[in-house]
């Protein structure tokens, strides 16, 4: 699914493509997915949370949850199926900027408010509660993966990731 993805785009991948590249039978993926979108669905979900499992491990300082954050955004920003659908079907992205949140965000806003609450304990991050602070958290970081192509002409990456982490510096501090 992924070649495929990467090599024509989400909506021009077909099922059959898809089954022919993976060496098994349109029917075998069928009674696993159902339909495309859900196969499309699964992919993106696993690519994209694998980009934010550095988040799981517990850091010692907001130094580190920074930095992690901030790997995190800058590895999705360089992720080949996330660059790949924004450069061919973005509108699929639109739903989950605009309307509700997916799986994906979901399960990073889950880690980050972990790392948070830690935080408090430490001493290292300001008062609020842990879960609206991830949140927060989660739309500041994708606006700097989604759109820093807007400001590529202002902002190198280095310096998008550094204003990322001032950003975050001052929000999450006691």
């Amino acid at each position: 699914m992924r070649a495929s993805v990467l090599a024509v785009g989400v909506r021009r991948t077909t099922l059959t493509d898809v089954s022919r590249r993976a060496g098994v039978s349109r029917m075998t993926l069928y009674r696993r997915w159902g339909d495309g979108d859900r196969l499309v669905r699964d992919l993106m979900t696993r690519e994209f949370q694998g980009v934010f499992a550095g988040l799981g491990t517990v850091p010692g300082d907001r130094d580190e949850l920074v930095a992690a954050v901030v790997g995190a955004v800058s590895a999705l920003r360089d992720e080949p199926l996330f660059v790949r659908v924004l450069d061919i079907d973005p509108d699929l992205l639109r739903p989950y900027l605009t309307d509700r949140l997916g799986s994906t965000q979901h399960a990073a806003a889950a880690l980050l408010a972990d790392a948070l609450r830690a935080g408090r304990r430490g001493g290292w991050i300001r008062a609020g509660d842990p879960d609206r602070l991830a949140y927060a958290v989660l739309l500041l970081a994708q606006s700097f993966a989604v759109s820093a192509r807007t400001v590529a002409e202002h902002l190198d990456d280095a310096a998008l990731d550094a204003e990322l982490a001032h950003a975050l510096e001052r929000y999450l501090a006691p």
